[in-house]
C-alpha cells in the first residue's frame, strides 16, 4: 500500500514549486552551497532541511514529554534552555548513585527500542499490562537488575528496585497531560526474555546470563513489529492523552556501540536506522497528529567535525541545539 497518492497535476506541481525537490541539475556550479540544489545544500557545514508546511502549531505554554534514546535528553535540554515545561526531565533518580562517571539520573529513562518504548507506556498507562512479575533478575548479591531500565544506576536491593519502577511509571504517566509527546527511535536489535517474554531494554549481563542459561534470545528485528509498536502506541495514547495532543518522531542519528549479528557495526547500524525511519515515514502518513522530523537527516549530512563528539557516536550539543532551534522555527506559534 502506497503512502502517498497524489494526481498527476498535484506531483507535477510539487515537483515544480518546491526548491528542495531537486538534487542536481545541469549547468549549475555544483560547488555553490548558497543554491538550492541538494548537492549544493549539503556542501553547508550544517545542513537544512526543506520542511514545508507545520503539521500543527506549538504554543510556549504547552507542556512537553520526551521520550526514546539518549538523544531524547538532549533534546530535553534544549527545550528546557528555551523556556518549555518539560514533563520528562525527572529528578526523582539524582538521589541514587551513579553505575560510573559519565553518566546521568536521568538517562535511567532512556528507552532504545520501539519495544522498550511501547512497552513502559503500556506498563503506566494500561491496568491490563502489568510489569512481569518475574521481570526484576536477583543478581545473587543482594542486589537486583531491573532489565527494563537504562543501567545508569547502581544496582540496588529488591525493595528500592521496585521503588524506581514504580517512580519510572509515575514520570511516564506524565506524558498524557502533554501536549507534545517527542519520540525519539534508536535501535532494532533486541534481546527477549523467554521466561516473561518482555523485551530487555539492556545486554543481559554476563551474571545474568550464567545464572539464567538459554533465557534470553538475541533478535534482529523487523519493520513489522516495529511499526506494530508504534502504532500500539498511537491507540494507546489516542485513549489517554490530553486534547489535540501531537507526536512528533524521530530517529535518533547516534549509532549502534556494537552488533551481536554478524554483521559488519556500519552495515548493522545502515539496516537499523533505515529501517526506523521507515517506520517513521509510515506512522507519521497514517495519522493526522503524527509528524516526522528529520534530526537525523540533519546530524548525518553535516559535516562530520562539527557533528560528531570524538567517539563518533554522539552529537555535539551545538548541532543538538541548531537542530531544535531549526524545530522550533517550523513548529513555533509564533
Amino acid at each position: 500500500m502506497s503512502i502517498l497518492e497524489l494526481a498527476d497535476n498535484a506531483a507535477t506541481a510539487n515537483f515544480g514549486s518546491l526548491p528542495a525537490s531537486r538534487w542536481y541539475a545541469n549547468g549549475i556550479d555544483p560547488d555553490d552551497f548558497t543554491g538550492p540544489y541538494a548537492v549544493q545544500r549539503l556542501k553547508r557545514d550544517l545542513f537544512i532541511p526543506e520542511l514545508g508546511t507545520p503539521g500543527f502549531a506549538l504554543r510556549r505554554t504547552d507542556s512537553v514529554y520526551a521520550i526514546g534514546s539518549c538523544f531524547a535528553r538532549g533534546i530535553e535540554n534544549t527545550l528546557v534552555a528555551n523556556g518549555f515545561d518539560v514533563k520528562s526531565v525527572a529528578d526523582e533518580f539524582d538521589h541514587f548513585e551513579l553505575s560510573g562517571p559519565q553518566v546521568t539520573g536521568r538517562g535511567f529513562m532512556n528507552k532504545y527500542t520501539t519495544h522498550s518504548i511501547r512497552a513502559e507506556i503500556e506498563w503506566a498507562l494500561d491496568p491490563s499490562t502489568p510489569f512481569p512479575a518475574d521481570g526484576l533478575i536477583d543478581n545473587g548479591d543482594g542486589t537486583w537488575a531491573d532489565p527494563a531500565a537504562n543501567p545508569t544506576l547502581k544496582w540496588v536491593d529488591h525493595a528500592t528496585t521496585i521503588e524506581r519502577r514504580e517512580t519510572i511509571s509515575s514520570v511516564v504517566r506524565r506524558l498524557t497531560d502533554c501536549r507534545l509527546v517527542v519520540i525519539t527511535l534508536g535501535l532494532v536489535e533486541v534481546w527477549r526474555d523467554t521466561h516473561t517474554g518482555m523485551y530487555l531494554n539492556i545486554t543481559p549481563t554476563p551474571a545474568m546470563m550464567r545464572a539464567h542459561p538459554g533465557r534470553y534470545r538475541f533478535e534482529v528485528s523487523g519493520f513489522t513489529e516495529n511499526r506494530a509498536n508504534v502504532e500500539a502506541i498511537w491507540e494507546l495514547l489516542a485513549r489517554t492523552g490530553c486534547e489535540d495532543q501531537q507526536i512528533v518522531v524521530t530517529v535518533s542519528p547516534v549509532p549502534l556501540m556494537a552488533t551481536f549479528s554478524d554483521r559488519d557495526i556500519v552495515v548493522a547500524n545502515t539496516y537499523s536506522k533505515s529501517l526506523l525511519r521507515t517506520v517513521a515515514e509510515d506512522w507519521s502518513h497514517a495519522h493526522d497528529n503524527v509528524h516526522y522530523f528529520p534530526s537525523y537527516e540533519i546530524v548525518t549530512n553535516s559535516n562530520r567535525g562539527l557533528a560528531w563528539m570524538p567517539d563518533g557516536r554522539h552529537v555535539r550539543g551545538e548541532l543538538v541545539g541548531h537542530i531544535m532551534q531549526t524545530f522550533l522555527r517550523h513548529y513555533l506559534d509564533g
